[in-house]
């Protein structure tokens, strides 16, 4: 699979794209006046412990303040989920668990008006506050320093045992007493020195952040975590990415620089784009981010799915389309579910959708077919860096899985509800408009004053009234003895009316 990196950058916005075999797969947006702030270290306020919720709201100093569950006060193994590529090996967690008894009360662990030192593990995601935790987490590009666990964990994506015994070996002896790391699938096949220069370079940043702390007061911020483009370079950039291609000469050096130091044999891959035509058209991605908007994606058979995005959940509908197939239905059915396991784990990764997720596959009737898309689906996640969790698909052939989220999806970074729907999606229709209007009429007509009464509506409503709807209008003239004269206004919402004496 040839891999390549985008980078457009503008004084207001940075746009990073990973493209997979030349199509979109992974795209991260960063803007200059809404920088993320996931990786963020504050030095945070306690302004309120709710027992009944086994939680505390941490004010950090942004608008809404920050959630702190009572697992990531104590719990080290909340500390070990948080890192970019897994970290541990299911019995290593079992281990870890095995070593600490049940956490007491949140009561018990903190008080109001408490300082602590947290760092953002969620952004602030729809009416939620950030998610926070207080076991700090520093990734490198071969390890993640947790300075609050005592702990060495592999990534799971490392899959020879001989060389995690090699990497856990090298950790254990070179690092500080007390301390925790997570080797990071980069680091597979590194020597003791690679490993060495990156826990150094940690280390030394954990000692200027606690040094900071201690002369700051709450809420403040300590330590910003990486602009979006260091990120993606420092957990995306393996030797399986040919080519980065930058339009910024700002941002080509710092390329430069980075692979310089970490990965000195990919300077090549490295390459300034100055031609006239905007780098995201050059490599036709801004036609790929509007197709990631829509709520409908085809399919290549003809079928298709619908993506619904609410504040609880994301639901994904499979259908047939114009796919009539060849032989049977169940096998036409079977097909269409197959090349949309594909499409959905393409789109649940660009779009960075995350959460609770339902699929709706159409209905299968044979076990052996329902198990084959289960399977499939697990498989096409496996390349997903976010983890996710999937439940067997039930009898109406729908499936439950989660998704780690992090940040907000690419739909509602570049989008806002509708002003005009107010985000529902729908509108009343110009019939129930109408008929809406006549039992307002009804209700006061009666005790309005004077002959002559305006009514004052959308276009489109007063267009209907005059036309197929004018015998409702004639009807209530005659039966309250008052004339009703209908004027339309091209800036009323389609669902706004008034009611006018004169």
């Amino acid at each position: 699979m040839t891999k390549k990196l985008v980078i457009n950058t503008t004084s207001h916005e940075t746009r990073v794209a990973l493209l997979e075999n030349g199509h979109i797969a992974e795209l991260s947006i960063e803007r200059t006046r809404e920088r993320g702030i996931v990786g963020n270290i504050y030095k945070g306020k306690v302004i309120r412990v709710l027992p009944g919720m086994q939680a505390a709201f941490v004010d950090i100093g942004l608008e809404k303040a920050a959630f702190l569950y009572v697992a990531d006060v104590l719990d080290e193994m909340e500390a070990v989920e948080q890192f970019i590529d897994g970290g541990n090996s299911p019995a290593n967690l079992a281990e870890l668990t095995e070593e600490h008894p049940p956490l007491p009360p949140i009561e018990e662990l903190l008080q109001e008006g408490q300082e602590l030192l947290v760092q953002v593990a969620k952004e602030p995601i729809g009416t939620k506050g950030a998610r926070i935790t207080s076991h700090i987490s520093l990734p490198g590009r071969n390890l993640v320093f947790m300075p609050t666990v005592d702990h060495v964990g592999i990534s799971r994506r490392i899959e020879q045992e001989e060389e995690k015994d090699r990497l856990r070996q090298i950790v254990e002896r070179i690092r500080p007493a007390g301390t925790g790391f997570i080797v990071r699938t980069a680091a597979e096949g590194k020597s003791e020195d690679d490993m060495r220069t990156d826990m150094d370079f940690l280390v030394g940043l954990w000692q200027s952040i606690a040094a900071r702390r201690e002369g700051k007061g709450a809420p403040s911020l300590i330590h910003s975590d990486l602009d979006v483009t260091s990120k993606v370079l420092r957990d995306t950039l393996t030797e399986e990415v040919e080519r980065i291609v930058v339009d910024s000469r700002e941002e080509y050096d710092k390329i430069v620089r980075f692979i310089g130091t970490f990965m000195p044999h990919l300077k090549y891959a490295i390459e300034l784009y100055e031609d006239d035509e905007p780098i995201f058209d050059a490599f036709g991605l801004e036609v790929e981010i509007s197709r990631a908007l829509g709520r409908k994606v085809w399919l290549k058979s003809g079928g298709y799915i619908i993506i619904e995005q609410t504040e609880a959940l994301t639901a994904i509908d499979v259908n047939t389309g114009r796919f009539v197939g060849k032989h049977n239905l169940e096998d036409t059915i079977f097909k269409t579910n197959l090349e949309a396991v594909k499409e959905i784990a393409f789109q649940l990764r660009l779009r960075n959708i995350g959460g609770l997720i339902i699929i709706d596959f159409i209905d299968m009737e044979k076990e052996a077919n329902r198990e084959r898309v289960h399977s499939s689906l697990e498989e096409a996640l496996k390349s997903d860096k976010s983890k996710t969790n999937i439940l067997k698909i039930s009898e109406l052939g729908l499936v439950e899985m989660t998704r780690k989220r992090v940040r907000e999806s690419i739909g509602r970074t570049l989008c806002e509800p509708c002003p005009y729907c107010e985000g529902k999606g729908t509108v009343k229709s110009r019939t129930t408009m109408a008929y809406e209007i006549f039992r307002d009429l009804r209700r006061e007509i009666g005790s309005l004053p004077g002959y002559r009464l305006t009514l004052l509506v959308h276009p489109d409503i007063a267009a209907l009234l005059g036309d197929e709807e004018r015998p409702g209008i004639e009807e209530l003239e005659r039966r309250f003895e008052k004339q009703i004269a209908v004027t339309a206004r091209p800036t009323f919402h389609i669902e706004q009316f008034e009611i006018m004496v004169g």
